[in-house]
């Protein structure tokens, strides 16, 4: 699966990334605001894309790699449509998050990092989403699931395949 837009798809997400650099274009330290928008408007931060945005804000394309890899919320692959965080903290991980983990990786063929071919879901793992009484823990788009179990799983991935 290719990790970059087409041409053509570069040239319709053009006039929106003007409108997104407009917004910011007087503002000292919109760089970040202006990429976790363009992120927002094509799913990640394409390398065609990124490029457009240092000519059209004459910031240079290294400043902007440096910014985008060293923030984690940045990415620079296609994600998924949905976003699975499983928490691997003390409290969860003494309740069961790593069998938790190895359920969600087992029913999506996938390891945290990656996401599945069909762009639905990527997987996350993180150190603590400050729930810990909830723990084992998963968030899915923002959404909280607690006190996990492994068929608490397949019914949470049967209800996001679904929309």
């Amino acid at each position: 699966m290719p990790n970059e837009l087409s041409e053509a798809e570069v040239k319709l997400n053009e006039a929106k990334i003007d409108k997104i650099l407009e917004k910011y274009e007087r503002e000292a330290g919109g760089l970040i605001p202006i990429l976790q928008e363009v992120q927002e408007t094509c799913g990640y931060l394409p390398e065609g894309i990124l490029t457009y945005v240092s000519e059209r804000s004459k910031v240079p394309l290294s400043r902007i790699y440096g910014i985008v890899t060293f923030y984690a919320q940045f990415s620079l692959v296609p994600r998924g449509r949905n976003t699975i965080k499983i928490c691997l903290g003390t409290a969860c991980h003494v309740r069961g998050a790593v069998r938790i983990l190895e359920k969600i990786e087992r029913s999506l063929g996938i390891k945290p990092g990656q996401t599945t071919k069909d762009l639905m879901f990527t997987l996350e793992t993180v150190n603590c989403l400050g729930a810990c009484a909830l723990g084992p823990l998963i968030v899915v788009d923002g959404k909280y699931f607690g006190k996990m179990t492994s068929a608490k799983v397949d019914k949470i991935l049967r209800t996001y395949k679904k929309e």
